[in-house]
């Protein structure tokens, strides 16, 4: 299979869909690579690196997408490459299509196979190809929301761990999922006071576990998140529904009831974000301010630390791409009903339920549309 490896193009964005050892594993089973000029040189990886495990450099983007079989990338395709996309070709990345009907109309007209990294499963549970760069903006969301709450920023001016004799920030987050849980593990090792707000009393019973009483959980009702927002230094959205648009979670009115300053970081943002008054910025002009609280909504977040979240997400989706590569789309979907739960667009038909709830289109299962 010949294998293309465009330069990401999005803002600020320096990931790239594949490492040189990535490269040269596919190259290992017989496949051909085409790597875009440039790709990686931002995460310090040159066109000779690539050259070196046996990629061909391509001098644009156009021309990786005429040849190969299977694109390979990390955010969406912008509207200049979805134009690029044709019939049966497999594009192999982030989508987030539930919040994008522009981007989800042009992939079906393309008739292009996409398959997106963020509702593929495991036979354990979770998200495998999701899960690093949770790991990853998580993490993040600590140091951009203390970024946020210097005056500077027009934020409160308030410490996260506080100093001696003075009380720390209150830190909120919204989902003790992936993204919850690691921008717990930074807050709580930052001395900040953080409580995470979860639906399912499972997560919030191991998360007491794990973290010894070092943080509070509780239980998340439209009461409960009303009052630990308005009462926050910084909130942080983290909740998820795979492939489906973020809950709405905090609404213009609570805005009001903030301290004034306080901050909010939307990791949820690619999924439309978890508040009604999210909208995506980007590392360039990161945030913004709505009714005296800051906004924190980088659609791309993990970019802003791109070699480690190559690395991290190179590491999870290798073996995919391997079999992809190997037994060709059909009958690597066949076989592995996790992977075709990656399947959201087909030869011009949706097939992602919760993409069609979200944004009210029609759709046919994988299954139908593989048989």
């Amino acid at each position: 299979m010949i294998i293309g490896v465009p330069k990401e193009i999005k803002n600020h964005e320096y990931r790239v869909g594949m490492t040189p050892a990535s490269v040269y594993e596919l190259c290992q089973h017989g496949h051909q690579l085409l790597v875009e000029t440039q790709a990686g040189v931002g995460i310090g990886f040159s066109d000779q690196d690539y050259q070196d495990v046996g990629a061909t450099i391509v001098t644009n983007a156009a021309d990786v997408f005429a040849q190969a079989d299977m694109i390979v990338k990390v955010k969406e395709p912008q509207a200049v490459e979805r134009a690029l996309l044709r019939h049966d070709q497999i594009l192999f990345t982030y989508l987030h299509l539930a919040p994008d009907l522009p981007q989800t109309e042009d992939l079906i007209k393309s008739g292009a196979v996409c398959i997106a990294y963020e509702t593929v499963t495991s036979a354990r549970g979770g998200l495998p190809l999701l899960a690093p760069m949770s790991e990853v903006a998580g993490r993040m969301s600590i140091q951009a929301g203390a970024m946020a709450l210097e005056k500077s920023k027009q934020g409160r001016g308030v410490l996260l761990g506080g100093v001696p004799g003075v009380e720390p920030a209150k830190v909120v987050i919204l989902g003790g999922g992936m993204v919850g849980r690691n921008a717990a593990q930074m807050a709580v090792g930052m001395g900040a006071n953080v409580s995470v707000l979860d639906r399912n009393v499972d997560v919030l019973r191991q998360l007491d576990a794990d973290f010894r009483g070092q943080l509070q959980t509780i239980y998340s009702s439209s009461a409960s998140v009303e009052e630990q927002v308005s009462t926050a230094d910084l909130v942080i959205g983290g909740v998820l529904l795979p492939g489906a648009a973020a809950p709405k979670l905090i609404t213009r009115a609570m805005l009001s009831k903030m301290k004034p300053g306080a901050a909010i970081v939307d990791v949820a943002i690619d999924q439309g974000g978890c508040a009604e008054t999210s909208k995506a910025t980007t590392h360039q002009d990161p945030i913004y301010i709505v009714d005296g609280i800051v906004h924190y909504c980088v659609a791309n977040m993990p970019g802003g630390v791109a070699r480690t979240a190559t690395m991290a997400l190179n590491n999870a989706t290798l073996p995919y791409i391997v079999t992809l590569a190997n037994k060709g789309y059909r009958q690597a979907l066949l076989d592995d009903e996790h992977l075709r739960n990656g399947l959201n667009v087909m030869h011009g038909k949706l097939c992602c339920e919760e993409v069609a709830q979200a944004l009210q289109l029609d759709y046919v299962t994988s299954e139908t549309l593989l048989n």
